[in-house]
């Protein structure tokens, strides 16, 4: 089968969130089972673009209402991904160093879009599948199925995927003539709420529509931003499909990012040479625990109770603990973040920023990985932190709830109901008992590296939606 995966972000290309690291393994595992997966996403002017070479594959002009763009379409030459990548440039609104973030985004990713489709429409052949990611990509379905230029493409299968419901795209329709001409009748397809929403219309034109974890697709018949009753009216032809990890990128016995690296064999003294280097690195008690938090500071990951749970954590512990915190996002949590360090000096950190080397070794060197979601549809660091030894404390809720099992379950990981100020609290009580049993912590440490999270599984099931 020939795929073809329409995303905004693509790791390493350009990631902001786990749409990238999902879109920047999927197609590769694809590709070893047989099929060939490519990648389709906007050039950003980033150091990838600058620093690989490309050739120009498809030269034209894209419409966007009375505007025209200039619109050329590059392929990486050296296959560095594992499949090929195809980047579009438009003059103008692409050519830009974030991902997300300008006011002109909807403008920005209706282009993409269209100038893909555009490029698709003058092949001689037809791909097999057009997989769309998240609402960036959300028009593609409907498009292929009913706007006229695209007419020859609408037998190409179409699947949404659905990494974040809370994100739909939506705008208004002073800006339906952006899209290329299609009969009017249909515009009931791109509505939802009186304006023209991506996700719901890509729910409601998709051939098959996934969410990326089985109690996600749950989640979200009661907790979807308004799309509730739609997502039901599409039950029959929705799936679940747990996201997996990389394992070439994520190994702990090859990873060149390490101060040491280590397997299941020898994870006890890989582990504590990473903690010994991380507890050099910030002025941490390589004696302690080591708590950390990786990922965006937002309400979504409960990052707005962390600087309370820090502060009553380390003072009810009389500082018999260190926590250590990497991640940006909304700057009222990073001044108070931040502000911590000055009371906890010798037992709290944090880099304030996005630092893909340091994830990796803070996988490596720490005890705990807190995340405290208020919402995960998957959730990765979970699994990454039990790829490297490193024990997961997690609310039980989306992707958290189907990798993570609480040890009071016989389970590995320490899991709580709430994000709350207490909950989360207690669950690092839990933790640091279990800390000072060190066989039961060794035990568990050679149990979650050995667990397989890779894309194998995942991969095929995909491939089975496909030819369902």
């Amino acid at each position: 089968m020939e795929i073809i995966h329409f995303s905004a972000e693509c790791y390493p290309v350009a990631k902001v969130g786990g749409l990238g690291d999902v879109v920047g393994a999927l197609p590769k595992y694809q590709n070893k089972l047989g099929h060939v997966a490519k990648v389709v996403m906007p050039a950003y002017h980033n150091k990838f673009l600058q620093q690989n070479e490309f050739e120009v594959v498809y030269d034209g002009w894209v419409r966007l209402g009375s505007n025209n763009y200039q619109a050329r379409i590059f392929r990486e030459k050296a296959n560095k991904l594992g499949f090929d990548l195809f980047l579009v440039h438009i003059s103008g609104l692409l050519d830009r160093e974030k991902v997300y973030g300008y006011d002109d985004d909807t403008e920005r990713f209706l282009a993409f879009q269209i100038a893909a489709l555009d490029w698709i429409a003058q092949w001689e052949h037809r791909p097999d599948v057009i997989h769309c990611h998240d609402h960036h990509t959300g028009l593609i379905p409907f498009m292929v199925g009913n706007c006229y230029q695209y007419r020859h493409l609408s037998h190409i299968p179409t699947v949404l995927t659905i990494h974040n419901a809370q994100y739909q795209g939506q705008f208004g329709w002073d800006k339906l003539y952006y899209l290329p001409a299609y009969e009017l009748r249909n515009s009931s397809k791109l509505d939802w709420g009186n304006c023209i929403n991506p996700l719901a219309a890509a729910i409601k034109c998709a051939w098959r529509v996934t969410t990326v974890s089985p109690s996600y697709l749950e989640e979200i018949s009661y907790q979807a931003n308004g799309l509730e009753s739609l997502l039901a009216q599409e039950r029959g032809k929705s799936a679940g499909i747990l996201n997996g990890i990389d394992n070439e990128v994520w190994d702990p016995a090859k990873d060149p990012m390490l101060s040491k690296t280590f397997s299941v064999r020898t994870v006890d003294s890989g582990k504590k040479a990473n903690k010994e280097a991380l507890c050099t690195v910030f002025n941490l008690d390589k004696e302690k625990p080591l708590y950390t938090f990786i990922g965006r500071l937002v309400g979504e990951k409960g990052a707005d109770l962390l600087p309370d749970i820090f502060y009553n954590a380390l003072q009810q512990s009389n500082r018999e603990i260190n926590i250590l915190v990497l991640g940006s996002g909304d700057p009222h949590v990073e001044d108070r973040l931040n502000e911590l360090k000055h009371h906890f000096k010798g037992s709290y950190n944090a880099y304030i920023g996005y630092n893909e080397v340091l994830s990796h070794q803070i996988y490596a060197g720490a005890d705990f990985l807190l995340m405290p979601s208020r919402v995960e549809p998957c959730g990765l660091n979970q699994m990454y932190a039990l790829r490297y030894g490193t024990i997961p404390i997690v609310r039980r809720i989306g992707g958290l709830k189907d990798t993570v099992t609480d040890i009071g379950d016989g389970g590995f990981g320490i899991c709580h109901d709430q994000t709350s100020v207490w909950d989360v609290g207690h669950a690092i009580g839990r933790a640091y008992e279990l800390f000072l049993d060190q066989k039961k912590v060794k035990d568990i440490r050679k149990y979650i590296m050995s667990l397989d999270h890779s894309w194998d599984l995942a991969a095929q099931q995909y491939i089975d939606l496909y030819q369902m």
